[in-house]
C-alpha cells in the first residue's frame, strides 16, 4: 500500500525524521491558509499522486508570494499529470501540499528496502539526489551504493558513518547523518514498510540535513497491525479493478495489454505473461488466484478481467496443485454464465482433478478452446485476438 508524500512525512515526523514544515489542502481556499500558517517567504506548492516525476510534468512549483499560491493551487487541483509512472492516462490531482522552502546545499538520495536476497533492510546510498535511481544505476552504477542492516544487531554506527562517507559529510552532517539512518530503520521496521525513499535528502545552506521528499510502500499482509497507516489509503489513486480484486484476497496488477490473463502462482503468472508477448500479444493483467482459491474467487476473478474494456480475449491457465482443476472449471462457468462471455476465451487446465475440470467444461456447452499445453494455449489466444 502506497501513501502520497504529506502522509509519509507525517509517519516520519512520529520517528523525529526531520522534515520541512507543511499542510495538505483540498481546495484553494485550504491551500492560501496553510500558505499563511507557514509564512513564506517561499512556499512549495506540491501535487499528491502516486506516481513520481511530478516536477517535470508541472506537478511541483517554488512561489515567492500568498496569490502565486493560490494560482499554483487552482491550476494543480484537477489537473491531469502525465508522468513516466502514471501511463498516457495520466493521475488527477485531487489534493496538493503546501510546504516552507529550503535553502538547499546539496542534493543526495537515501532509500531503505527489503532486500530479498538477503532477507535484511538494505540502504541504498548515492550522491545524485534529484535523479531517477534508474537512471543513475543505468548511467553511473559506480555512485550508488548499497549495504543492508543484520536484524540481529539492528542499525549500528557504522551504519550511519558509511551513509555519511558515501555522501562526503563531515563533522556535525556525519552525527546528523547517523542519526537519520537510526531513525529511519526504526520507522521502517515499526511500522512494516516494503520501501522508503527519501529524494531528495538535502544539506541547507544552514548544514541541516533534511528529507525533502519522502515515498512509503508499505507490506500490505502487516497492514492488520497498523489500522492508523490503513486509514491513510487513498483508494481515487488504485485501480478500481485492483480494489475489487483486493476485497478477494486476489493478487491483481492491471496492465496496458489485450489479453486477459487467470493463472495460480505468481511464477506461472509470469511465464503466462511473457508467452503472450512471445506471440506478439500483450497481458491486460496479472492475476494470481492463488493455491486455495474457491468456486466463488474464480468467479470473482473472472468478472474483474472481464470489465475490462481493453479485454480482447482471456486465457486461463491452471496448474492444479493445491488448486483443483475442478474448481477452477466450475468457477469460469459459473461467472460465464452470469456476465455472458464477448471475447476469445482459451482454457489450458493440467494437475489435480484435470479430467473432471475439463468435462465441467465440456459439458456447460460454452464456446471455450481448449489448450493441449501453455504454449499451444498461447498461440491459440493470440492468434484468436488477432481475428484468426
Amino acid at each position: 500500500m502506497n501513501i502520497h508524500e504529506y502522509q509519509a512525512k507525517g509517519v516520519l515526523r512520529e520517528f523525529d525524521v526531520p522534515v520541512p514544515r507543511g499542510f495538505p489542502a483540498f481546495n484553494v481556499d485550504e491551500a492560501t491558509k496553510a500558505a499563511e500558517q507557514l509564512g513564506g517567504p517561499v512556499w512549495v506548492v506540491k501535487s499528491q499522486i502516486h506516481a513520481g516525476g511530478r516536477g517535470k510534468a508541472g506537478g511541483v512549483k517554488v512561489v515567492k508570494s500568498i496569490d502565486d499560491v493560490k494560482k499554483e493551487a487552482a491550476r494543480m487541483l484537477g489537473l491531469t499529470l502525465v508522468t513516466p509512472q502514471t501511463g498516457s492516462q495520466g493521475k488527477e490531482v485531487r489534493r496538493i501540499y503546501v510546504e516552507e522552502g529550503s535553502l538547499i546545499d546539496r542534493e543526495f538520495y537515501l532509500s531503505a528496502l527489503v532486500d530479498r536476497e538477503t532477507s535484511r533492510v538494505a540502504f541504498v546510498v548515492s550522491t545524485e539526489g534529484g535523479m531517477d535511481i534508474e537512471e543513475v544505476a543505468h548511467s553511473h552504477p559506480e555512485k550508488i551504493i548499497t549495504f543492508s542492516v543484520d536484524p540481529a544487531t539492528g542499525v549500528m554506527p557504522h551504519h550511519g558513518r558509511r551513509v555519511a562517507n558515501a555522501l562526503h559529510l563531515t563533522g556535525d552532517l556525519a552525527k546528523q547523518a547517523e542519526s537519520l539512518v537510526a531513525k529511519l530503520y526504526k520507522a521502517f521496521v515499526a511500522k512494516d514498510m516494503a520501501m522508503l525513499e527519501i529524494n531528495p535528502l538535502v544539506v541547507t545552506k544552514g548544514d541541516k540535513l533534511i528529507c525533502l521528499d519522502a515515498k512509503i510502500g508499505f507490506d500490505d499482509n502487516a497492514l492488520y497491525r497498523h489500522p492508523d497507516v490503513v486509514a491513510l489509503r487513498d483508494l481515487t489513486e488504485e485501480d478500481p479493478k485492483e480494489i475489487e480484486a483486493s476485497k478477494y484476497d486476489l493478487n491483481y496488477v492491471a496492465l496496458d495489454g489485450s489479453i486477459g490473463c487467470m493463472v495460480n502462482g505468481a511464477g506461472l503468472a509470469m511465464a503466462t505473461m511473457d508467452i503472450i508477448k512471445l506471440y506478439g500479444e500483450t497481458p491486460a493483467n496479472f492475476l494470481d488466484v492463488g493455491g486455495g482459491a474457491t468456486k466463488e474467487k474464480v468467479a470473482a476473478a473472472f468478472k474483474i478481467i472481464t470489465s475490462d474494456p481493453k479485454v480482447k480475449g482471456i486465457l486461463v491457465n491452471i496448474f492444479g496443485g493445491i488448486m483443483k482443476c475442478d474448481i477452477i472449471a466450475e468457477g469460469v462457468v459459473a461467472a460465464v454464465k452470469e456476465v455472458g462471455l464477448k471475447v476469445p476465451l482459451v482454457v489450458r487446465l493440467e494437475g489435480t482433478n484435470v479430467e473432471l475440470g475439463k468435462k465441467i467444461i465440456a459439458d456447460s456447452k460454452l464456446n471455450v478452446t481448449s489448450g493441449d499445453d501453455l504454449d499451444d494455449a498461447a498461440q491459440k489466444i493470440v492468434k484468436a485476438v488477432k481475428g484468426g
